[in-house]
Order: structure tokens, then C-alpha cells, then sequence
């Protein structure tokens, strides 16, 4: 993938604007939750943290993707819920009271498993002469580009709650035009490398959306969680932050390879999501 204005300039700004409106969704009651959605909390956060990073190695091992493309797969499944998650969760009628208190607690959690993670990632995956050093100013600089808005959302939220929910729909709306706009101009700049990426690791990052919504539903379920809970939990698995994960990519590590799979996982999880969301629908009416 090549460096452009729009990766380096428009993408983050696209990323702040969407945790922006996270913050404005968000109040102090969704960490506080934790307390009473306990195994609910615990499910989400232990396939989140456990279950995924090992099916991005298997998968990764299983399709014998190059190391860059492996360790972006790593970086992807490390990075936390987003927006998008609790869109879904919405559609499908999942509690999305449960999604905000995951996200929120995961985009606190990344500060840590980000780097870890990708810091194995690397080590597993590349020789030592590829590898690239984590500098931490640069991975501050980027989560704070992702917990910096999201302090501003709550603020606004719980100083002015007026002015949150006037402000609400217009960052939703900006949130879907800016991500459009960097999915769609990006995939319009790579265009000539799009089937390229897709054949290299198309069917990897497909395989681990299903497996992330189809683990992140199953396992609820089998905790005895409610139908609700368990889609929440579901859509923050199966539906990552991409955007973050190219920012990481492009902003800290400065190998815009590291974030094909996370660009070609953005393209396809609409389509997987909008399903799953059907799906899900689904059995909650039956």
C-alpha cells in the first residue's frame, strides 16, 4: 500500500471523528456497568483478549500469509470494537448498553494489548532484520487520537447534554461520510492493487470475520448469557476498529503493508455484519 494525503492526513481525522461520536454516546454509567453485567463484561473481554489474537495466528499459519500481511492480520485482530459494532448491535437488536461499556473498556485496554500483541506478532512472524521497533511517542500519539475525542465526547455529554444531543446525528453522519470517503478513496488509489491484496489474504481476513462473530456469539451462549448480551458481544468480537488498526499500520509502525488486511477486512465487513445483523434478527424473533 502507498503513503497518501488521504491515509495520512484524512484518516486520522476520520478516526477522531469517530470516537468523537463514541464519547458523545458514552457516560461514566458504561464503565460502571462492569459491576453489573459481570460475566457478560468477562465473556467479551476474554475472546476479545484470549481467543482472537490465537485464531489471527492460525489463520494466518493456516492461509501461509507473508509476514507483513500475518502480522497486520495480528494488528487487526488486537484492535478493539468500534462504531460500527454497535450499529449493528443495534439492527439486531443486541443490548447496546453492553456494546458501549465494551468498547469503551477495550479502547482503554488497547494502550496495552495494541502493542503487545503486534510486538509478538512481529517476533513470530518476521526475522529479526524485519522487524519493526514499537516507538512508544508514536503509539501514544495515535491512541490519543482515538482516547483524546472520546474524553471530549463525554465531556460535551455530561456538561452540556443538550449540546451532545444536538450534536449527535451531524457526527454520526460525519463518522459514516469520513469512513466512506477513506475506504472508497483508498480502495480507488490502490484500485490496481485490490485483486492483489484480495487474492493474498481475501479469504484470511473473511475466515476471521466469520470466526470472530461466530465465537463471539457462541460463547455467550454457552455462558448462559441472554440473547441480547450475546449479540452485543458478538458484533464488538466480530467487528473491529479498522480504521485504527490502518492508522497503527501507517502512524506508529509506518509499513502501510501492515494494514492491508485491515483494509480489505473494512471492505468486507459491512457485507458479513449487515448478514450476521439479519441473521441474528432472526433468532430473536423466532
Amino acid at each position: 500500500m502507498q503513503p497518501s494525503v488521504l491515509l495520512s492526513v484524512v484518516l486520522p481525522i476520520a478516526l477522531a471523528v469517530i470516537m468523537l461520536g463514541l464519547g458523545l454516546s458514552l457516560t461514566w454509567a458504561d464503565f460502571q456497568r462492569v459491576a453489573r453485567y459481570p460475566r457478560a463484561v468477562t465473556a467479551g473481554l476474554l475472546v476479545q483478549a484470549l481467543l482472537l489474537p490465537g485464531a489471527a495466528f492460525g489463520l494466518a499459519h493456516a492461509f501461509g500469509l507473508p509476514p507483513e500481511l500475518a502480522v497486520g492480520l495480528v494488528l487487526l485482530a488486537a484492535s478493539p470494537g468500534g462504531p460500527t459494532a454497535n450499529l449493528f448491535s443495534h439492527l439486531s437488536g443486541g443490548d447496546v448498553a453492553l456494546n458501549l461499556t465494551l468498547t469503551a473498556i477495550n479502547s482503554l485496554l488497547a494502550i496495552v494489548t495494541v502493542p503487545l500483541l503486534v510486538g509478538l506478532g512481529m517476533s513470530h512472524f518476521m526475522a529479526k532484520d524485519q522487524q519493526i521497533p514499537l516507538q512508544f511517542g508514536k503509539v501514544l500519539s495515535v491512541l490519543l487520537v482515538v482516547l483524546l475525542p472520546v474524553a471530549i465526547g463525554m465531556a460535551i455529554r455530561k456538561k452540556k447534554p443538550e449540546v451532545a444531543a444536538r450534536m449527535d446525528k451531524p457526527v454520526k453522519i460525519a463518522s459514516a461520510v469520513f469512513l466512506l470517503l477513506v475506504i472508497a478513496g483508498a480502495a480507488y488509489q490502490q484500485r490496481e492493487s485490490l485483486s492483489t491484496w484480495f487474492a493474498q489474504v481475501g479469504l484470511a481476513t473473511l475466515a476471521f470475520n466469520l470466526i470472530s462473530l461466530g465465537v463471539g456469539y457462541a460463547a455467550p451462549r454457552l455462558m448462559k448469557l441472554d440473547q441480547r448480551q450475546s449479540a452485543a458481544i458478538a458484533f464488538e468480537i466480530g467487528i473491529h476498529n479498522g480504521t485504527m488498526a490502518i492508522a497503527v499500520a501507517g502512524t506508529v509502525l509506518g509499513n502501510l503493508n501492515l494494514a492491508i488486511p485491515a483494509a480489505v477486512y473494512s471492505l468486507l465487513m459491512y457485507f458479513t455484519g449487515a448478514a450476521f445483523a439479519a441473521w441474528v434478527k432472526k433468532q430473536t424473533v423466532a
